[in-house]
This record gives structure tokens, C-alpha cells and sequence, in this order.
């Protein structure tokens, strides 16, 4: 049976940076990932010589100086990346059906403010106000400022906040606040549950700088993976844990679905937290924990259409889109049968091969796991975007697949001519491949009437146990990233990390 310091289920990004900090540290780690291809949300795939990302569609905090960027210099990745710098006076852009006007997002905080002022003549002090307070709310999280603090790592002021409430607070006039609020996909925002420190945490990171990855996000995963390598760290694929073995009070050992044990001194978890305890095999956990957890409810999921383009037939845009059909951005994400898609957003992946003309598209719609409420009892075992659910399966997906097209061909009225191929993938797709529980796009939903339920300690019952990854305080690439330094700081001691991140 081998033995190892640290033992990391799901090679997502939350277990690879945890398992190069470790290492780095002298640990003997072993990442133990259930598919073939390592990475999680990180996962590029390629249909008719097209690239698309699983997850990674743009990063943000990337300039000298901002917090990924130093993050990335200490995992030596950071002057390896491919990347390309998307616009700066629009990377997002905004816009309503009825509405010919696209509404910029545009990268650095002054920018931002002349942007959207000469939008909204009316509006400049209140942009300011609006940025001032996410700079603000942003300071009060130490560690996504890379900022030393013997503090908890969230206090009480701003996790009771409503995120539309706060917007609406800040500006009277409605159609601003839906611009504001335009990229909430990014975070999945309901009006009625996401706290204004999610929205800030997450825009604040684009504002400041904003990136595609050329040719995927999968660049990160294989960085990461030949640099724990070469520190002594392991990594094995096809390597699925079933059990988690706990015995007089601490985890020994896990079992692998082809029965193999494998020892550890420690264990952490990147996988779901609810989907940890249904393999836990302990009785030290109190069955109120587990229900709690159990019981916590995931963001909302989406369906994806992948679209390969005819070669020099669609221009690259350096922009991403978020287009609705109403004036309301709060509650998209609800809106199901007969009157989806009630919006959507629209990536363009940034290829090497050309800088006019884009390879690919990804359109994103929101969707409701209760929609594939008939199929939720099969599961796929077919690489990614080729589910064998029955026709009845692949019918709703062309259908869905055909009604976002439609929509997006009014803005791109070139679209479908340009269409060589697509793909599509539902929530049961994220669920399966990504081990998204209930194919929640971004973990556990955060609620601000209930802020403290939703905060998943790295810590659990069990000493030796813990969790990182997207569930912990936040998700997407810095979310995890803090993440994973708050799982190692346990190790090794959070301040002592930080000096260390900050002087790479």
C-alpha cells in the first residue's frame, strides 16, 4: 500500500496549486484524478480543429503588480502563459433586445468610469461612487490582496448585502444598474440571494485587467502538472476514489474504484464537499454536518453551445457579449421552458492561428438542472459533448442547441453561414465531467439572508480531512487560487505563505 504526506482528490485547480504549494514545501503529494484528462474546470477539447474551453473563457488580475499575476509568478507559470489582452475600452459588452447601444465594461478603474459616462452623461459621480465602493469591499478581504492578516478570513460587514439592492442604492436609473450588474453569468447572480461581495470580487478582478488565454486555459493545468512533477509531486489519471476510509479519528487510507488503497497522513479534498461525505466512511462526522452540507444548494447551471467556424468567415471580436432580453439581469437565470433563452452570453476563444478571423464561439445560456429532471438518473461515460442519453436527449439538445443559435444570429447575422459544426452540453454534462453536483456552474450558491451557512471551513471534523477548491469562499481562477492558500495555509501557516507568494 503506498504511503504519502498528502493525498489530493480531483486535479481541478484548487488540488493542482495546493499540491505544487505542498510540494514546493517538501511534502510528498499524490493527485488522484478520476478522468483521463487532468484540470477540471481548466479542460480544453477540440471538435472539427476548433479549441474550446471547458471553463477558462477569460482571466482576470493578470497586469504586473495585480494579485493573480503574483499568485502565478510563485507557481512559475506566469511568463510561461500564452495570453492575449483583450479590449481595454469594452471587454465585456452589455446589451438589451430593443436596445441598439452596447454598454462597455472596459478595463482600469478611471476607464471604466469615462467609459459608461459617456453612456451615462448623468451618471459619472455615481460610476465613481460605484467604483470607490467595490475598490472598498474588495480591501476588506485580505487574502485577495495578497495582504497579510491574523483575521479570519471574512468578517461580518458585506456578507449581508444584497448585490442588486446595493447597485440599485448606488444609482437610480435602471438600465445603469443593469449594466452594472450585465456580467453576472460570471458568478451566477440571482437578485434575490448573491451578496454584493460576490459581484465585487469577482467585476474588480476584469476591471483591472482582463485576458483570453490563447489557445485554452488548458495551459495552466499542464504547467502546473510538469512543475509539481518536477518538484517530486504525483499525478495519476484514470484514478477514481470511492472511499474515504477514516479509523480512530483520522483518515488512513482511500480506496480507488479498482480496489487499490493508498495511505496518507493527510487528505484534501477538491472534489464537492457534499459529494466528500457520501464517500467519507467515518462515524465521527455528526449527521448534522453532513445534512447541512448536503442540504447547501449549488448555483445555477447552464447549457453550452461549441461552435466550429469555416475558416475566414467570422471576424475575431475582442470582446465578450452579454446580451437580454429584458431589462432585468437579476433573474435570467429562472426563466425556463417555452420563453428560454431569456439571455445569453457569447465568448470568442483567441487562436494563435490567426489574429483576424476566429476558429470558434461558445454561446452560454443559463438552465435550470430541473429541466433534465427526465435524464438525471443516467450518467455519461463518453468523453465530453457526447452524452448517450437516448434521442429523446439529443432532441432537446438540438432544440435548445437551435433557439440560442436563433438568438444570437440577430447580433451576428453572419453566424450561421459561418457554422462548420457545433456541439452542445447540458447540466448533466458539468455534472459528469466535472464533478459539478447538480451541474452547478460555480459550486455552492452564496445567500446573503444566510451569508455564514454557505462559508465551507478548509478545516473539517476530521483533523487530517480538508477541502479546497471553488466551494471553500469563492470560485473562478482567483477564487480558487485563495482558496488553495487558505487549505495549504493549515499546513504550513497562512502569513508565512503570503510573504512567501508575494516575494516571488
Amino acid at each position: 500500500m503506498s504511503q504519502y504526506d498528502v493525498v489530493i482528490i480531483g486535479s481541478g485547480l484548487g488540488g493542482l496549486e495546493s499540491a505544487y504549494i505542498l510540494s514546493k514545501e517538501g511534502y510528498k503529494v499524490l493527485v488522484l484524478e478520476k478522468n483521463r484528462q487532468l484540470g477540471g474546470s481548466l479542460q480544453i477539447f477540440v471538435r472539427d480543429k476548433a479549441i474550446f474551453d471547458t471553463g477558462i473563457h477569460y482571466i482576470g488580475g493578470l497586469d504586473e503588480g495585480q494579485n493573480l499575476n503574483q499568485s502565478f509568478k510563485y507557481f512559475d507559470i506566469m511568463d510561461k502563459l500564452h495570453l492575449h489582452k483583450m479590449d481595454m475600452d469594452g471587454f465585456d459588452l452589455i446589451s438589451f433586445e430593443g436596445d441598439p447601444t452596447e454598454y462597455k465594461h472596459a478595463q482600469g478603474y478611471d476607464n471604466f468610469v469615462e467609459q459608461l459616462s459617456q453612456q451615462f452623461p448623468k451618471e459619472r459621480e455615481s460610476l465613481k461612487t460605484y467604483i470607490k465602493h467595490i475598490q472598498e469591499i474588495c480591501d476588506y478581504f485580505p487574502l485577495y490582496q495578497l495582504k497579510e492578516d491574523d483575521a479570519p478570513m471574512f468578517g461580518t460587514k458585506y456578507l449581508d448585502v444584497n448585490s442588486r439592492d446595493f447597485i440599485a442604492s448606488i444609482t437610480s436609473d435602471q438600465k445603469l444598474q443593469n449594466v452594472l450588474a450585465g456580467s453576472n453569468p460570471l458568478y451566477a447572480g440571482d437578485g434575490t440571494k448573491t451578496p454584493i461581495y460576490v459581484h465585487a470580487l469577482v467585476v474588480n478582478t476584469y476591471i483591472e485587467s482582463s485576458y483570453k488565454c490563447v489557445d485554452g486555459g488548458a495551459q495552466i493545468e499542464r504547467l502546473l502538472t510538469k512543475n509539481i512533477r518536477a518538484m517530486g509531486g504525483e499525478i495519476r489519471n484514470y484514478a477514481e476514489v470511492t472511499k474515504i476510509v477514516e479509523k480512530d479519528g483520522v483518515v488512513t487510507h482511500v480506496e480507488l474504484k479498482d480496489g487499490e488503497k493508498i495511505e496518507g497522513k493527510h487528505f484534501i479534498s477538491n472534489i464537492h464537499p457534499a459529494t466528500t461525505m457520501n464517500i467519507l466512511d467515518s462515524n465521527k462526522i455528526k449527521k448534522a454536518y453532513t445534512n447541512r452540507v448536503q442540504s447547501l444548494e449549488n448555483s445555477s447551471s447552464a447549457f453550452i453551445v461549441d461552435i466550429a467556424l469555416k475558416p475566414n468567415t467570422f471576424e475575431y471580436r475582442n470582446s465578450n457579449y452579454y446580451h437580454y432580453k429584458r431589462n432585468d439581469v437579476w433573474s435570467s437565470m429562472h426563466v425556463t421552458g417555452s420563453a428560454w433563452p431569456d439571455g445569453y452570453c457569447v465568448f470568442i476563444p483567441k487562436s494563435s492561428r490567426s489574429d483576424k478571423y476566429a476558429d470558434s464561439l461558445t454561446i452560454l445560456g443559463y438552465m435550470q438542472y430541473d429541466e433534465l429532471k427526465e435524464w438525471q438518473n443516467t450518467f455519461s461515460t463518453i468523453p465530453m459533448h457526447n452524452d448517450s442519453r437516448g434521442q429523446a436527449y439529443e432532441d432537446f439538445k438540438t432544440n435548445r442547441a437551435e433557439r440560442l443559435i436563433d438568438e444570437v444570429q440577430k447580433k451576428f447575422p453572419k453566424l450561421r453561414s459561418a457554422i462548420k459544426s457545433y456541439s452542445s452540453s447540458t447540466p448533466l454534462t458539468y455534472r459528469d465531467y466535472i464533478g459539478a453536483r447538480d451541474g452547478g456552474l460555480y459550486g455552492i450558491a452564496k445567500d446573503y439572508r444566510d451569508p455564514l451557512k454557505t462559508f465551507i471551513s478548509p478545516k473539517t471534523k476530521i483533523p487530517n480531512l480538508f477541502f479546497t477548491g471553488q466551494n471553500l469562499n469563492m470560485h473562478g481562477v482567483l477564487g480558487v487560487t485563495v482558496g488553495a492558500i487558505r487549505t495549504c495555509g493549515e499546513f504550513v501557516g497562512q502569513n508565512y505563505l503570503i510573504k512567501k507568494i508575494n516575494n516571488a
